[in-house]
């Protein structure tokens, strides 16, 4: 029987955890207070990002950091409750464009008066004087070495077995 060799000790915060932690709490909270008016958080930053300006569904995929599918699935949603509509783009007319209802854009408002309360809430847990520092930090972090993500290697996966 071997010994058991003792964890190397801890010598600074797990950032990953804490950063992890805090972002899956916070997706839970926006998805149950969205979930109050019929949304999730993707159509809620579908609806926003294509009230700005005219926009595809690949550029707003983009912004929303979704895959070709979930983006699919996530305006055949919206149309379907009637708050937005696949049109041809004015200025390509190979394009096609996400517009917004008019209800589309009544939704878009309550939904971010939701996440902007959301995200108050979070913040709400510092003294006032320090929110802006963390904000500004936390912004100083996604702009600099946490801007883009390492490669990484392909995930090994076991071919799937035809049957």
């Amino acid at each position: 029987m071997t010994a058991m060799t003792p964890a190397p000790t801890r010598t600074r915060p797990d950032l990953s955890y804490l950063l992890d932690h805090t972002s899956h709490v916070l997706r839970t909270q926006m998805a149950a207070a969205l979930a109050d008016i019929g949304l999730t958080a993707r159509m809620h930053c579908v609806l926003v990002h294509a009230l700005e300006e005219e926009r595809t569904q690949n550029q707003l995929a983009e912004i929303g950091d979704m895959d070709k599918t979930t983006m699919v699935v996530t305006v055949d949603a919206l149309e379907k409750a009637g708050l937005a509509e696949r049109r041809p783009s004015s200025t390509d007319r190979r394009a096609r464009i996400i517009a917004v209802t008019e209800e589309g854009a009544r939704v878009a408002a309550r939904s971010q008066e939701i996440v902007d309360g959301v995200h108050e809430k979070a913040l709400g847990a510092f003294p006032p004087e320090d929110r802006e520092t963390f904000l500004r930090l936390l912004n100083h972090l996604v702009d600099g070495y946490l801007s883009t993500p390492s490669p990484s290697p392909a995930t090994a996966r076991r071919p799937r077995q035809r049957g």
